[in-house]
C-alpha cells in the first residue's frame, strides 16, 4: 500500500524511508497491512459520517456566506514516543509560564520594558494592549492564561519547533476527543496493539483548572458557578463551545443571559437570578462588554469589565492577552524566557525576520520569493505569502505593503514541515501536518496528552488551517517502554 510512497526531502513522522517504518510505528504498520485497500476505504467512509452524525462542524466564511463542513478527518495517527512527549510537555510548561509572567508585568511593573528587552512601542501600539482595562488586576494565582493553544511543527531534522502562541481564544480542544473517539469506533484493532495514554480525565483536569479561578470577593469560593460564554451558534467554533461546557458540566450562555447587578454578574435562570463567579469566554474582548469596549456590541454584557475589576467575577482567558500572542511578540519569546526563568528554551522559535529592522527588511524583500510572510494580526491563514508557491504579481503586492507598513509583517524561511502518510480517495500520500498543544493552567499547570494534529490534506499544500482545506488526526503519546500493553 505504501509502495510508492515518497519520503523525499522532508522528515516522515512514519516512514524511516520507503520501504521501513520507524520503531515507534512498526506495529501500526504491520496492522495496516492486514487492510485491503477497500476495506480502509470503506472505514474511512464510516469516520467521516460518524463527525457528520455528531454534528462536528466547523463553518467557514467565503464571500460572506457560511457553510458548514465536517472536519475532514485522517485515520494514520501521528504516534509520539514518550521521550519526545516529556520533552514537548516540559518545553510548553515553560513557554506558557514565561508568557504569563510577561503579561503580568506589561500589566504591572514593565519590568521587561525598562529593561530594554522589549521594544516599548511593540506593547503600546499593539491593537491588543488593553493598559486602562487590565492594569493592576489581582487576579486569582496571578494567571492570565486558563487555556493556551501552542502550535508546533518539526523541521527537516525532526527538531521541533514553535510555530505560534494562541492564548486568546485557542480552539480545536473538542476536535482532540472527537477524533479519538471517531478512531476507537472505527478502528478499535489498532487500540489493543498499543499502550497510548487516555484522554479520559482530561476534561476534568480542564474542569479543575477552571474553578481554580474563583475571585475574591466570591460568596461561594467552595462551589463556584462557572459559566462558558459563546457568542453563538453562528460562530465557526461554536461545535467546541457546546462540546467544553457538556463536558464540564458548565452553563453555556450568550450576552443575553447574563445580567450585572451592583458590579456582581448573574444568569438569568428560571429560578430567578444567579450569582456567576467564573466566565470562561469565547468572545473577543473588544464584544466582552459595551460599556467598556466596543459601544455597537451586541454579543456582551454590559458592566462586565468593572464587575472584573472589583474582583467579583472572573474571566477567562484574561483580557488583552492579545499583546502576547501576536506574530511580532513571537520573536521575543525566547528572550522572555531568559528573562523571567533565567532558561533557555527548551522547544526554539522558528527564525523570524523583523521588517522594521531595516538590514531584516533588506534581506526579506531581496528573498520574498524564498519566504513565508505573515501579517501580524492576521490568523486562520489568511494576508499571508508563501514565496516558493507565490507568482510574481503576489510578491510584487506583498513588496508594496512591506515598505508601506512594515511592522505589520514578520518574515520566516519556509520550513519544510514535517510529513505523515494520510489516506484519501483509496490512496496514501505524504502531507504536511503540525500539533497544536492545549496547557491548561489553574493552580498548577497541565498538558493534555497529545493534542489536535493538523493535517494539510491538500496534496502539496502547506496550509493545515480546517478553514483553508485542512483537517485531522488522532494524536498517540506512547507510554513509557514502548509500544504494547504492559
Amino acid at each position: 500500500m505504501l509502495n510508492n510512497y515518497q519520503t523525499a526531502e522532508y522528515f516522515d513522522e512514519m516512514m524511516k524511508d520507503t520501504e521501513k517504518p520507524k520503531p515507534h510505528y512498526e506495529r501500526f504498520y504491520q496492522m495496516l497491512r492486514q487492510f485491503s485497500i477497500d476495506n480502509l476505504h470503506e472505514k474511512n467512509e464510516t469516520a467521516q459520517l460518524s463527525f457528520l452524525r455528531q454534528g462536528i462542524t466547523f463553518t467557514v466564511y467565503n464571500e460572506s456566506v457560511g457553510t458548514e463542513r465536517t472536519m475532514p478527518f485522517d485515520f494514520v495517527p501521528i504516534i509520539i514516543p514518550s521521550h519526545n512527549w516529556k520533552k514537548i510537555e516540559r518545553g510548553m510548561k515553560q513557554r506558557v509560564q514565561a508568557l504569563n509572567h510577561f503579561l503580568e508585568d506589561v500589566y504591572g511593573d514593565q519590568e521587561i520594558i525598562k529593561d530594554g528587552i522589549i521594544p516599548r512601542d511593540l506593547v503600546e501600539q499593539n491593537p491588543y494592549y488593553y493598559k486602562e482595562q487590565s492594569e493592576g488586576l489581582n487576579i486569582p494565582h496571578n494567571n492570565h492564561i486558563f487555556l493556551a493553544g501552542i502550535d508546533l511543527i518539526r523541521d527537516e531534522n525532526g527538531e521541533y519547533r514553535v510555530l505560534e502562541d494562541n492564548l486568546r481564544n485557542p480552539s480545536g480542544m473538542s476536535y482532540v476527543f472527537q477524533n479519538r473517539y471517531v478512531m476507537r469506533q472505527v478502528y478499535p484493532e489498532l487500540f489493543g496493539e498499543h499502550s497510548i495514554h487516555t484522554l479520559e480525565h482530561q476534561l476534568s483536569e480542564l474542569h479543575q483548572a477552571l474553578i481554580a479561578h474563583v475571585p475574591e470577593n466570591s460568596k461561594n469560593p467552595l462551589h463556584p458557578c462557572a459559566v462558558l460564554l459563546t457568542p453563538g451558534s453562528y460562530n465557526s467554533a461554536y461545535y467546541d463551545h457546546v462540546f467544553l461546557a457538556q463536558q464540564m458540566g458548565i452553563e453555556l450562555v450568550e450576552g443575553r443571559d447574563l445580567i450585572v447587578r451592583d458590579d456582581v454578574v448573574y444568569m438569568k435562570t428560571i429560578r430567578g437570578l444567579k450569582r456567576v463567579d467564573i466566565i470562561y469566554r469565547r468572545i473577543d474582548d473588544d464584544f466582552l462588554d459595551p460599556d467598556a469596549f466596543d459601544p455597537r456590541s451586541v454579543l456582551g454584557v454590559r458592566g462586565l469589565l468593572k464587575a472584573y475589576q472589583k474582583g467579583n467575577v472572573s474571566i477567562l482567558n484574561g483580557i488583552g492577552n492579545g499583546v502576547a500572542d501576536d506574530k511580532a511578540m513571537y520573536a521575543f519569546v525566547p528572550d522572555m524566557i531568559r528573562y523571567y526563568l533565567n532558561e533557555d528554551p527548551i522547544i526554539p522559535n522558528v527564525q523570524t525576520y523583523f521588517l522594521r529592522n531595516p538590514e531584516h527588511q533588506d534581506y526579506v524583500l531581496n528573498n520574498l520569493d524564498k519566504l513565508v510572510v505573515k501579517n501580524v494580526g492576521a490568523s486562520g491563514g489568511y494576508d499571508m505569502l508563501i514565496g516558493p508557491h507565490a507568482d510574481e504579481q503576489e510578491i510584487e503586492m506583498f513588496r508594496k505593503k512591506i515598505i508601506e507598513k512594515p511592522s505589520q509583517y514578520i518574515a520566516q524561511p519556509t520550513i519544510k514541515l514535517s510529513r505523515a502518510p494520510a489516506f484519501q480517495g483509496g490512496r496514501f500520500y505524504p502531507c504536511h501536518v503540525d500539533l497544536r498543544v492545549f496547557v491548561m493552567t489553574g493552580s498548577k499547570s497541565h498538558v493534555l496528552p497529545g493534542g489536535l494534529s493538523r493535517v494539510a490534506l491538500k496534496e502539496g499544500s502547506l496550509v493545515v488551517n480546517s478553514s483553508q482545506g485542512g483537517g485531522g488526526k488522532d494524536t498517540w503519546v506512547l507510554h513509557e517502554g514502548g509500544n504494547h500493553h504492559a
